[in-house]
């Protein structure tokens, strides 16, 4: 039997209340588990304030549990991890943000869906390949020369998609994309 790719058991995330004068956490996350295994799409849905979010940007490593375990592909990131430790694990899933002006970083389109791979030391003759593969691959490959800014909210999104791909990760995380 494998390995499970992302494993949560009795996750737990609360949020700094300083407003709160007793001691009393308020949770976002409060009792997940859940294990999501190499392959499968998985939805989690609820309603707004739900969590779904906060879980997303846990198994993304930019926030970390309050309480419970999370492993991912069977190293634990709870407690401490070393700088390489945390990018080897970052590189293993990317994710989407919600809203793409959020994660559009470079002026031109080509040079935003490289920004991840050169990041990750991939050499430049392999970007070039993964740029224009990850373009095409979400309809996006003439807007390559453009402005990121002068493009629509959707084309936006794609963009984005297209940076995460270009980083080929083992996850892909779309938080309400």
């Amino acid at each position: 039997m494998s390995t499970p790719f992302i494993e949560a058991l009795d996750l737990k995330f609360a949020y700094d209340d300083s407003s709160s004068s007793d001691n009393e956490q308020m949770f976002a996350l409060k009792g997940v588990s859940t294990i999501i295994n190499r392959g499968e799409y998985v939805a989690v849905v609820g309603r707004n304030g739900s969590g779904k979010s906060t879980f997303a940007k846990l198994l993304n490593l930019v926030l970390e549990p309050t309480g419970g375990d999370l492993r991912i592909d069977g190293k634990s990131v709870c407690g401490e991890l070393s700088d390489d430790e945390i990018i080897e694990l970052r590189r293993s899933i990317g994710m989407v943000f919600q809203n793409p002006d959020n994660q559009i970083v470079a002026t031109i389109v080509e040079e935003d869906v490289a920004f991840g791979p050169e990041n990750i030391g991939v050499p430049s003759s392999e970007i070039r390949k993964r740029v224009d593969d990850a373009l095409a691959s979400v309809g996006m490959s003439e807007y390559a020369k453009h402005e990121p800014h002068r493009l629509s909210g959707g084309q936006k999104q794609r963009v984005a998609i297209a940076g995460i791909i270009a980083m080929m990760p083992d996850c892909m995380i779309f938080d309400e994309s």
